[in-house]
C-alpha cells in the first residue's frame, strides 16, 4: 500500500465536499487526510486528499472523481516532487518545573508556543506529517490535553502542475 496525495480542483459550491468524500466511502477507499480551501482561481477550491492504495486504486479514484460534475481537475501530487505541510496545535500539561524541558522540545522542532496558561502550553508546529508525529510522541510523557491537526496540504515543486 502506497500513500497517494492528490489535489482535486472543484467548483466552489455547497455539497461538493460531501460528494467527493462520499465517493471515497462508497468505493471503500479511506481518506487519511483532507484539506479544502480557495485556489488560485476565483470560484474554484483546491482539495488535497491523502489516501492509501496501489496505482490501480489511484486510477480508479481518479476516474470516479472525473465523473462528478463539479470536479474540474485531478492531480496526482505524489507522482512528482512536492512540498507538503501540516499544522498542529498541541495543548500540553506544563507545570512550571517541566516547562524548560518542553521548551527544549519546542525549540528543537522549530515550533512555537502560542499560548501559556497556568498549567498548560499550546504549541504550534508546522511541517510534514512525520515531523508532527515525532513531536506528538515527545510531548506525550508531559500529558497532551488536546490535539488539533489540519491535515496535509501540498503543491508540486517547480513547474510541475
Amino acid at each position: 500500500m502506497k500513500k497517494h496525495t492528490i489535489a482535486v480542483i472543484v467548483n466552489d459550491q455547497p455539497g461538493v465536499l460531501q460528494r467527493v468524500s462520499g465517493l471515497f466511502g462508497r468505493r471503500g477507499f479511506n481518506i487519511e487526510s483532507i484539506t479544502v480551501g480557495a485556489s488560485e482561481e476565483q470560484g474554484l477550491s483546491r482539495m488535497v486528499i491523502v489516501t492509501s492504495g496501489d496505482d490501480h486504486t489511484l486510477e480508479q479514484v481518479t476516474k470516479q472523481l472525473y465523473k462528478l460534475i463539479d470536479v474540474i481537475k485531478v492531480i496526482d501530487l505524489s507522482s512528482n516532487p512536492m512540498v507538503s505541510r501540516e499544522l498542529a496545535l498541541i495543548k500540553v500539561s506544563a507545570e512550571p518545573a517541566a516547562r524548560p524541558e518542553i521548551l527544549g522540545v519546542v525549540d528543537t522542532f522549530r515550533a512555537a508556543v502560542v499560548d501559556i496558561g497556568t498549567h498548560s502550553l499550546i504549541v504550534q508546529v508546522i511541517g510534514d506529517t512525520e515531523k508532527i508525529d515525532a513531536m506528538v510522541e515527545l510531548l506525550k510523557p508531559y500529558g497532551i490535553r488536546e490535539l488539533s491537526r489540519t491535515g496535509v496540504t501540498a503543491l508540486n515543486r517547480g513547474n510541475a502542475r
